[in-house]
């Protein structure tokens, strides 16, 4: 269906909620067009979900998500993704750091062409020491082991299409990386500054203690990214090479041992020789095992590897030599699929 769903993940925002909603609301109708806007209380403690509850009351344009527990902000917004209903998804914090008056602009170059659109917190409202060094740091690094450059990966504010939405999968806390993730997919990405506002109410749940969380997860989505479909290439070329230098090593031993008449009881060499070579082995063997694992999780679940952006068919007039290559082809498809 046409229109924006704006999908809003709160945790302990109950002095935040009621004017959030107000500002999403107003920026969503002067835009005159369909919209819903998703609040996913991630299993707050105050009195969150009643204050956002009497504010949207009567208002079929919000539906809000109550989590049992705390799940975190991932979790929060992997809900959001699966109930969002509209063809334009929008994401944004609950507690009014996000200025929602940035999304016309940013739905605007969406419609340029992209499928994505992240926001870039250019003059960011926060402490330099606890959140915007680190979050520097995390950016370059994100950015140069992904290969997809943006100056922002932590801001919340993003917008994108329902197809992109739908086809990232959230996992621990890789709510950071969507734009990696959507540029794995091969969506078509950009920046643009976005207005960053202090926090006037409330205290973040985020501090620097999510630096180690960051790495851990950044491991993962390289690996998701560049060796999920094979990972025999990542662990069979460490096998090799642990497996070649052991070999090399206990080549050269053999050699002094036989020809030189080097004695060997006493030279560590050999072992690391040895262990190399063990090593290696179990290098290949966790390979061969990665990819029995890949394909029962691609063929299982019928994921393809590849991901189709749209199918192009002419419209020309059908002719008795078409209309026969069409029934062959039909006839062929219903063959492969059974």
């Amino acid at each position: 269906m046409k229109g924006i769903s704006v999908i809003v993940p709160v945790y302990n925002e109950e002095d935040n909620v009621a004017e959030s909603y107000a500002e999403i609301s107003r920026v969503l109708r002067s835009m005159g067009r369909e919209y819903e806007i998703l609040f996913v209380d991630d299993g707050s403690r105050d009195q969150t979900l009643a204050r956002l509850q009497a504010v949207s009351r009567g208002d079929t344009s919000v539906r809000i998500i109550e989590f049992r527990r705390n799940f975190g902000q991932t979790a929060a917004m992997a809900a959001g993704f699966d109930h969002a209903r509209l063809d334009i998804v929008v994401t944004l914090d609950g507690d009014l750091q996000n200025d929602p008056a940035e999304i016309p602009a940013m739905v605007a170059k969406l419609e340029e062409g992209y499928d994505l659109v992240a926001g870039w917190r250019k003059n960011r409202q926060d402490k330099f020491l606890s959140r915007k060094l680190p979050s520097k740091m995390a950016n370059w690094l994100i950015s140069h082991s992904t290969n997809v450059s943006l100056h922002d990966y932590g801001c919340t504010l993003k917008v994108m299409t329902i197809e992109v939405a739908k086809g990232i999968k959230l996992y621990g806390e890789m709510h950071r990386f969507i734009p990696a993730l959507a540029a794995e997919m091969g969506a078509k990405i950009a920046e643009v500054p976005v207005n960053h506002r202090a926090r006037r109410f409330g205290v973040s749940k985020y501090g620097i203690s999510r630096t180690l969380r960051v790495l851990l997860d950044l491991i993962t989505v390289k690996f998701l990214l560049g060796y999920s479909k094979r990972p025999i290439h990542l662990f069979g070329t460490a096998g090799l090479l642990s497996g070649g230098l052991g070999f090399l090593l206990l080549l050269r031993l053999t050699y002094e041992r036989f020809f030189l008449h080097v004695p060997m009881g006493s030279r560590p060499a050999m072992i690391l020789g040895v262990m190399l070579v063990i090593i290696g082995l179990q290098f290949l063997v966790f390979g061969l095992l990665a990819e029995v694992l890949a394909r029962t999780y691609y063929e299982s679940q019928e994921k393809r590897i590849y991901v189709v952006r749209r199918l192009i068919e002419s419209r020309e007039p059908s002719s008795p030599f078409t209309d026969r290559l069409n029934a062959g082809e039909s006839a062929w498809n219903r063959k492969v699929a059974n």
